[in-house]
This record gives structure tokens, C-alpha cells and sequence, in this order.
């Protein structure tokens, strides 16, 4: 294990919430925290930009009101997400907000940035950085970053192709550094088995999306609980970045997912289609087989816990 000292001793099983755009807020945020995972959220779901410092004022204050009343038991610190990329026009501002609130962990996105490090730096955070492979992976290291996230097939929203256990191994042939592992993991058997592999911490982010604090709509909670994961459709069509979306809202919103034309790579095309993402058609990764029911965040942890340390027995005992 390679945990960084932020982590150590605040996490009651090893998973960080992925940020999900639209879905993820303070509620959630908090709620992850409270229950002992790492909550995170887009810097860009706090609309207008102004919002963005209201609500890193009250999660910065309610997880230390918290922490004073529980120092035995500590929340999780939380997370902020930087999409780098030359479309996110609020960037510097958002930024300039993390190192004002001095955010624990930045997770960056789609671009690394020696500018972004430096500032978390600063204050003494650390910069995660999700990556497709083990190319970017090295590039995203040498620039500063402290960890990654190896966001291999099956992972919800934008997803690679990789097998985890190849991305896995590859990065840890040469980085021995705090390392993430998203795809398909909503069960506390897959938490367990991305460890043995080679990860850290798994990367939770569908399982949350069928929380009560999550901002989703009832429809797209309950589509979670009723899909598997041959329910999960991969195309770059909606943003020009490929990921996956459950298919019966690609259904619901008029189209044939088995015709599904592709997409121009470089545009980046948040919401300009006639087809919104995330609002019309829905992100989900494929262990969504593994979410039986809507709950809220405290118990989803807790069934998550439960399993992880029920896996880990059963091999305790084959052994």
C-alpha cells in the first residue's frame, strides 16, 4: 500500500467517490466523507461559477464542525475535480477557489498540468490525475502529479479500453505511488480484488449515482437498480470522448444504440448535440449489475465495507 498521510487512518474501506458531473453536490460530498470514503465533485457542477465558493465554504466547515465532534473517527477528506482542458474556460477561476480553500485533493482530467500541480502544492495538497494508459500515465508523473487513477474498461462516463489488470500492472512496473482503480467496481469483492492487482483504492462512481443524496432524477436511479452490465453502451458519439451510458436512455432519447454514427475526437462537444449528456442520456459503468437498490450514502458504505472485509475472510480462509 502506498497511501499518502491524508489518507491514512480516515478511510473505513478503500474507495474514493468518483466526481460525477451534474449528479455530485455538497450533500453527497459530505455524506461520503462522513461515512468514511473520499467524496469528490466537478469544480464546473457549482453553477455559476460563484456557487463554486458557497459550496466549498460549507463542506470545508461541516466536515470540521464534524471532525471536532468526532476525533476518534474523523471524516474522509474530499476531493475537487479540474477538467484541464482548453474548453473549460473557468479554470484559473476555479482553481484559484481550491488553493483559497486549500481542497486536500485535486483530481485532474483530461490534460495534465505542471500549473495546476504547482498551485495544490502550494498548500499542500495532492493532485490525482485519471488516465487511460500507461503512456499518459508516465507523462502525467513527470509533470508533477502525486498519484493516478487508472481508469480502465467498464468504468462509467469517459472510459478506456484497457483490461485493469494489464493497466494495473503496467503502471506499477515503474510507479510505486498512490494508484486508483476505476471500472466496474460496485461491490465490495471488486474493491478487494483491485488491491490484489495492484491499486490502492478503488474508484467508486455509479454505485453512488443510486444514493438519496445523489442529484439525479428517481428515473435514472431506478434505470441503475433494473440494468447489468450488458445494459452498458461505449461510444464517443455524445461528447467526443468515448465512455459508457446505460442504453436504455440512449433508447429514451430517440436513438438506435446499435447505430450509433461516431464523433469528431477534437471537439469536445459538451451538450452542443441535440442530445445532451449526462442530462439526456445517462453515464453508468458496467458493475452496475452489482446495485440492487437506492440508498442512502451512509448505507451504501456500509454494505460496501461489509463485503470487502466478508471477501477478504473468504480468503483469509482459502489460504
Amino acid at each position: 500500500m502506498s497511501l499518502p498521510p491524508i489518507l491514512k487512518g480516515r478511510l473505513t474501506v478503500p474507495v474514493v467517490g468518483s466526481p460525477l458531473f451534474i449528479i455530485s453536490n455538497p450533500e453527497s460530498v459530505i455524506a461520503q466523507c462522513k461515512a468514511g470514503v473520499v467524496g469528490s465533485f466537478p469544480a464546473l457542477n457549482a453553477r455559476p461559477a460563484p456557487v463554486l465558493e458557497e459550496w466549498l465554504e460549507r463542506i470545508t466547515r461541516e466536515l470540521a464542525e464534524y471532525n471536532a465532534a468526532n476525533p476518534d473517527r474523523p471524516a474522509a477528506p474530499f476531493a475537487v475535480n479540474q477538467i484541464v482542458h482548453r474548453s473549460n474556460e473557468r479554470l484559473e477561476h476555479d482553481m484559484d477557489l481550491c488553493v483559497k480553500f486549500k481542497v486536500p485533493i485535486v483530481i485532474t482530467s483530461l490534460g495534465a498540468s505542471e500549473e495546476v500541480f504547482r498551485a495544490v502544492h502550494s498548500y499542500g495538497g495532492i493532485v490525482l490525475h485519471d488516465v487511460i494508459d500507461n503512456e499518459f500515465a508516465k507523462k502525467a508523473i513527470a509533470k508533477g502529479a502525486d498519484g493516478l487513477i487508472a481508469v480502465a474498461a467498464g468504468a462509467g462516463g469517459h472510459a478506456g479500453i484497457l483490461s485493469p489488470f494489464a493497466l494495473l500492472h503496467e503502471i506499477r512496473e515503474w510507479f510505486d505511488g498512490p494508484l486508483l482503480l476505476s471500472g466496474a467496481i460496485a461491490h465490495g469483492n471488486a474493491i478487494l480484488a483491485a488491491q490484489a492487482a495492484g491499486a490502492d483504492l478503488a474508484y467508486v462512481g455509479s454505485a453512488f449515482i443510486a444514493t438519496d443524496e445523489a442529484n439525479a432524477s428517481p428515473e435514472y436511479k431506478q434505470m441503475l437498480v433494473d440494468s447489468s452490465a450488458g445494459d452498458i453502451v461505449y461510444t464517443n458519439l455524445f461528447t467526443g470522448v468515448h465512455g459508457n451510458y446505460l442504453r436504455k436512455s440512449i433508447v429514451n432519447a430517440g436513438l438506435d444504440p446499435e447505430e450509433l454514427p461516431t464523433s469528431d475526437a477534437s471537439k469536445m462537444n459538451f451538450g452542443s448535440s441535440r442530445v445532451k449528456p449526462w442530462k439526456d442520456v445517462w453515464g453508468a459503468g458496467q458493475g452496475v449489475g452489482s446495485i440492487k437498490a437506492v440508498l442512502p450514502v451512509a448505507q451504501l458504505v456500509e454494505r460496501l465495507q461489509h463485503e470487502y472485509e466478508q471477501a477478504r475472510a473468504r480468503l483469509e480462509l482459502r489460504h
